[in-house]
């Protein structure tokens, strides 16, 4: 499993956790494709490299994809070809597999079984094994994804039914999993028995829908049912809907770090209010690491709705003292090596007349390798703050993701190595606090049992790969192979 060498360093990407993808499912409708493209659009901040649809008609299954954006891969055009009443669509940002488009999801194949189409979520932890000894078996694979493990398996059962052959398959892979799989006949969805990665049902009309947010639902005005529950198989079909549970019970251990910064603010994921839990971050923050400040500032756009509930709770007033650019693309073209320092500032500038003389509190939800942070303290500082308080809504990082979540090597997460302390006076910030664990659990409730918190407590609840230096992490390699150097 080799890292992705092709993406150029960028303080977003290495100073961020990146989710590896989104899926969206819709069965029974006219215009599935359209609908299908419409979530991928709300699903977009999920996976940015690539997308994809398929769409069932007739007894086939056709599909599209590309690199890109949703709105650059579906034109008009090319939805107009994609003709079915049930499709599956994904967005993806690669943590196994390169950044190609061999690797663009769904994956399509034709075996024994039919026509198939896959999209999938999540990281399987023992894909490196099982794709060995089935190459060493004959298979011939065509993509370097974990997700293709599956069909393969699949491909391979005496199962007669599909959603038999489907549990057969799923049954030997480890890790993260929430999947939406086509059959020209049906939509099946499928969780894994932890529930990792969020996945919810909903209709439109007569239509089901399945997908990663519910915020691709409201788009739609399609209207929420329920979570797809851990361990559960869900095939629906023109006879409506059928659910089970062929997997040993087992411990859920949901990502709360979904709540922590990836999904949408306007998302319910595992059955909770995202912007509810984030706000709540921010008053438990507040309550335990307060700050004498004159103004709190998120760090847009991840950190506002923590810095809404350090306000609240804390009496200071929020302001919008750091400003994003969101008109930035993908790729910053930096035409001299002596203006590299200026990325930070392409993306965030302060307004001056907020911060200039002021206590400020910053407000953010993680902190990764702290160069970004770094750069924003010193930003604020030379924008006449008298101090920066440094706050983060969860604890610090100190231990990599095998569930789904691209992360650095442990040993390139700052907070693995070294004390608050010392973070602090390498962010050049007055004070640096933390949510502590009690705080993140109180604030995802009663169910605080049924989270994974991993990162933060190295305690993993599905084992992590044997050789988990060669597992796939985000490690940054320039086109010569040696490491990038910060500017």
């Amino acid at each position: 499993m080799n890292p992705v060498e092709t993406r150029t360093p960028d303080d977003d990407t290495v100073d961020k956790f990146k989710d590896e993808c989104g899926v969206f499912g819709i069965f029974g409708h006219p215009d599935a494709a359209h609908m299908t493209y419409l979530g991928l659009y709300a699903l977009q901040h999920r996976g940015q490299e690539s997308a994809g649809i398929a769409v069932a008609s007739d007894g086939r299954i056709k599909q599209s994809r590309a690199m890109g954006y949703v709105s650059d891969v579906f034109k008009q055009d090319v939805l107009s070809s994609l003709v079915g009443r049930s499709a599956i669509g994904h967005v993806r940002y690669s943590t196994y597999g390169d950044s190609r488009v061999v690797n663009a999801q769904p994956i399509l194949i034709e075996c024994s079984h039919g026509q198939i189409a896959l999209c999938h979520n999540g990281n399987l932890v023992n894909a490196a094994e099982l794709r060995n000894d089935l190459v060493r078996r004959g298979s011939i694979f065509q993509t370097n994804s974990d997700t293709e493990v599956v069909l393969h398996l699949y491909a391979r059962s005496t199962a007669k039914l599909a959603e038999d052959a489907i549990v057969e398959s799923v049954s030997q892979v480890k890790g993260a999993f929430s999947l939406a799989l086509l059959t020209p006949e049906s939509l099946i969805a499928v969780r894994d028995p932890h529930g990792f990665r969020p996945l919810a049902l909903g209709k439109l009309g007569d239509a089901y829908v399945v997908c990663s947010e519910t915020c691709a639902m409201d788009l739609i005005n399609a209207t929420y049912e329920r979570e797809i529950e851990p361990g559960e198989v869900l095939v629906i079909d023109r006879d409506g809907l059928h659910s089970y549970k062929p997997f040993a019970p087992t411990p859920a251990a949901h990502c709360v770090f979904e709540h922590v910064y990836f999904a949408r603010p306007d998302s319910y994921v595992f059955g909770q209010s995202v912007n509810e839990v984030r706000t709540s971050l921010g008053r438990l923050l507040a309550s335990e690491a307060g700050a004498e400040a004159d103004v709190v500032v998120p760090i847009p756009d991840s950190g506002l709705c923590a810095a809404v509930g350090y306000a609240e709770s804390s009496g200071i007033p929020l302001k919008m003292g750091l400003i994003r650019n969101h008109y930035v693309g993908r790729t910053f073209i930096q035409p001299q090596q002596s203006i590299r320092g200026f990325k930070v500032k392409v993306k965030l500038n302060t307004v001056r007349s907020i911060i200039e003389g002021k206590r400020v509190v910053l407000v953010d939800d993680s902190i990764v390798r702290g160069t970004t942070s770094q750069k924003i303290v010193r930003m604020v500082k030379a924008s006449g703050a008298r101090e920066v308080h440094m706050r983060i809504s969860c604890p610090p990082t100190v231990s990599p993701c095998y569930y789904g979540i691209d992360t650095p090597h442990r040993d390139q997460l700052i907070a693995a190595k070294h004390s608050v302390e010392e973070i602090r006076n390498y962010l050049g910030a007055d004070s640096l606090s933390y949510l502590s664990l009690d705080g993140l659990r109180e604030s995802v409730g009663v169910a605080a049992p049924n989270y994974c918190t991993a990162c933060y407590t190295r305690e993993y609840p599905v084992e992590p790969p044997s050789d988990a230096e060669a597992y796939m992490q985000m490690v940054f390699k320039l086109p010569d192979g040696s490491e990038p150097v910060e500017p």
